[in-house]
């Protein structure tokens, strides 16, 4: 793809439409050679942490496979990996698109029931609207049922009509369920999930379409195994490629990956080329380091924020985002005391998090799919969290930080659980740093105001690890506009490069 009358094209950051990123001046990362892959499966559940581009990939899907989009195909994939070579299954399928974050939790089974069923009405409206020749069916036929008897009805008129068979694709399949974990309403998950709950006879109809070949595939994504292990015995079809190899990199950018991207913005946008290896180290130590497999041979980036500061840097003309952390990330405290089961837990998880690194997890314990009872037991939590995108696989024995943002947020959740955060001392301490440059005083600071008021037991365990991230993530906070930005050949640029190294290797010492 060629930038628009030498345009520099747009990052895609939020931009999550296949057809508008195509159609419009965005770059892509080309991952559509997946789609062979997925194809020798019936029913995939694909399970990736937020922010790593599953709706995008749920939207690529459906353009590919949708029959109405046909006269499309070669404007949407031509020059794409598909596109130059296609499957037979191209462009074959009514498509039904469902996204489950659009239900809304609330207090009662009922109102539960009711948003899923708007939710789905919504999406069958959308769907009889396209296809309505095709079915001979009207949305005012079956306004009033189900999501499950809409489904049904579907699926029935596509036997009589013979119709082009059913593609169905459900992005964020656990959202809502996942909420209600959280939330601490575990008897209203067992009721969605057991039994002949809306849920399980939703999924149920599913399967009956799979059996008589109504629907001709099925693909689910979403953070957790959690909800579809505990649907398993009414939707025992599932074929969960989570942790299979090559599957891998199938969402996220590999290092090489990058590499072609970064070329493209820094051709277009005309940049200094000698920037392009100090950001590259940028990028590499904020974002990337995702391993989904103990033995992966290579890391990945989390693609949605790697996103997120391309384009903050491109609408900034080519300056450094202020803030590296994508906000969207972070977890809300009262998630990790659920998963750590009490507050005193979490803060003993994120205590030796923060101190050595990593938490012990064995290979075994990454299952490709565990019941909510195993997802909330204490010494489950390196595995909640890898799921969640919070750590990865450090080596086979012990899951630790992907990167500095994941590192950043965990000393964030230090710092609140141990009510650390004190801007009227650290403020004026960072304000006469940007005057006088003087990195002994400024460290002795930290020192008075942050190490002299950590409580005794992470006093007696604190390394250089500690001391160094802790360090780094107060600077960061603090003048990370000031020695990045408008300072470039300021000394201390060189010091705060170092400093992120220094927080991105354990071998590096600095102090």
């Amino acid at each position: 793809m060629t930038p628009v009358q030498n345009e520099p094209r747009a990052v895609p950051y939020a931009i999550a439409n296949f057809e508008e990123l195509i159609e419009g001046n965005y770059y892509f990362v080309d991952k559509t050679a997946y789609i062979r892959l997925l194809e020798k499966y019936k029913v995939p559940v694909f399970l990736r942490p937020r922010r790593f581009g599953k709706t995008l990939y749920c939207s690529i899907l459906e353009c590919y496979y949708d029959v109405d989009r046909a006269a499309k195909f070669d404007s949407l994939f031509g020059g794409l990996d598909i596109g130059n070579s296609p499957t037979g299954e191209r462009n074959s399928c009514l498509v039904l698109r469902l996204n489950f974050s659009k239900v809304e939790v609330r207090a009662s089974y009922e109102a539960i029931e009711k948003s899923f069923n708007n939710v789905c009405r919504n999406s069958f409206g959308i769907f009889i609207s396209k296809y309505s020749q095709a079915l001979g069916l009207s949305e005012k036929e079956i306004l009033d049922t189900t999501a499950s008897g809409f489904l049904d009805a579907i699926l029935r008129a596509i036997q009589i009509k013979k119709a082009p068979r059913l593609f169905i694709i459900i992005d964020e399949y656990d959202n809502f369920t996942n909420q209600l974990i959280t939330a601490r309403l575990d008897s209203l998950y067992h009721d969605l999930t057991a039994g002949d709950s809306f849920l399980r006879t939703f999924f149920k109809v599913i399967k009956s379409g799979c059996e008589d070949d109504s629907i001709k595939r099925v693909f689910i994504t979403g953070v957790l195994p959690v909800t579809i292990d505990d649907l398993t015995s009414g939707f025992n079809i599932a074929q969960i490629l989570t942790l299979k190899p090559e599957f891998e990199n199938m969402l996220g950018f590999i290092q090489s990956e990058v590499d072609l991207y970064l070329d493209a913005i820094f051709r277009e946008y005309a940049y200094p080329a000698e920037r392009k290896k100090e950001l590259c180290e940028t990028l590499r130590s904020h974002y990337n380091g995702y391993r989904f497999r103990a033995d992966a041979e290579e890391t990945l980036y989390n693609s949605t924020s790697l996103n997120y500061y391309l384009q903050n840097m491109t609408l900034g003309n080519g300056r450094q985002p202020r803030e590296l952390v994508d906000e969207n990330l972070r977890m809300d405290i009262g998630w990790l005391e659920r998963l750590a089961g009490s507050a005193a837990s979490a803060m003993e998880s994120v205590d030796q998090l923060v101190i050595e690194g990593s938490l012990p997890a064995s290979v075994e314990q990454v299952a490709s799919k565990f019941s909510m009872s195993r997802f909330l037991d204490p010494k489950f939590l390196p595995v909640a969290l890898f799921y969640l995108g919070q750590l990865t696989y450090k080596n086979e024995f012990a899951l630790g930080f992907p990167n500095l943002t994941a590192k950043k947020i965990f000393i964030g959740y230090y710092n609140e659980l141990h009510r650390l955060d004190a801007v009227d001392l650290f403020a004026p301490l960072f304000q006469r740093f940007t005057e006088d440059r003087d990195w002994a005083a400024l460290f002795a600071g930290y020192w008075k105001h942050y190490i002299c008021r950590i409580p005794a037991q992470t006093f007696d365990k604190a390394n250089e690890n500690f001391y160094r991230s802790t360090f780094f993530e107060l600077c960061s906070r603090y003048l990370q506009r000031y020695l990045v930005e408008l300072l470039p050949d300021h000394p201390g640029r060189v010091c705060y490069r170092h400093l992120v190294y220094a927080s991105a290797n354990a071998e590096y010492r600095f102090f």
